[in-house]
């Protein structure tokens, strides 16, 4: 059939080229970086370890050393690289803080969150996915003095006035949860989630009246029993519970 009475019978021309799967390239400075990323992440650069010169590096990839010092300066404000001058200087595979990560975190949470790519109700449910099973790793894995931290917390809860310093306190208890797991990672992930929830959604009165509060003191007091007394499915549960109540206290910004 010709192409002409193809498109008449509405069938597609067999003889239209057809739509190549290519991929747009980066721009090369990017692309430098990428790879240089990928070096550092896998371990082959490692953390104090010199880059060779600008030059060195621009002939490796066959680009100029414009090219590699932009390069530079993108993993630079990733936090991957740092640049030093002077007779020992050069440019060096950085030693990552925990504290600049969360930082990180925090600040790319805060700025997609509200939208329709991350929405309250999903910070919520990661939060959960998040602290639920962390809190019966806490159970097994306490030690007296987050036992103490807790009691601690929630003491000065209590004791705080007004919204933001009771947050603040409400916050730090959970904070202690996620510490006595033991795992730096499962901290450092769900510190920023909990910065972004009361900075940016906490709702104001009425919702986080007295009578929250001291449903907020009650529920504190039961996770933390169930921590001290190594019940990891009970402690789990009582945390779930406790998000639950809470959620009300977080609206969409």
């Amino acid at each position: 059939m010709s192409s002409a009475n193809r498109k008449s019978a509405g069938l597609p021309d067999s003889t239209a080229p057809a739509v190549l799967p290519v991929t747009r390239l980066r721009p090369a400075y990017q692309q430098v970086a990428d790879q240089l990323r990928e070096l550092i992440l896998d371990g082959s650069l490692a953390p104090g370890d010199r880059l060779p010169p600008e030059s060195e590096i621009g002939g490796n990839f066959g680009v100029s050393r414009s090219t590699v010092r932009e390069a530079l300066r993108v993993l630079a404000s990733q936090g991957l690289v740092k640049t030093s001058r002077g007779t020992t200087g050069g440019t060096f595979v950085s030693s990552v803080d925990p504290d600049q990560i969360s930082d990180y975190l925090e600040a790319s949470i805060g700025l997609m969150s509200g939208s329709a790519a991350l929405p309250l109700a999903a910070i919520l449910e990661a939060r959960e996915l998040l602290e639920v099973p962390a809190t019966a790793l806490a159970a097994r894995r306490r030690e007296q003095h987050h036992l103490d931290a807790l009691h601690a917390a929630m003491e000065r809860e209590k004791r705080s006035r007004g919204r933001s310093m009771k947050f603040r306190e409400h916050q730090h208890f959970h904070d202690v949860i996620m510490q006595a797991t033991g795992n730096g990672l499962l901290a450092m992930m769900t510190e920023p989630v909990f910065h972004v929830l009361r900075t940016r959604f906490l709702k104001p009165s009425p919702v986080t009246h007295e009578g929250f509060w001291a449903m907020v003191d009650q529920e504190h007091e039961e996770i933390t029993e169930r921590i001290a007394a190594g019940d990891g499915e009970g402690a789990s549960e009582a945390m779930r519970a406790h998000l639950t109540n809470i959620r009300d206290a977080y609206r969409e910004a």
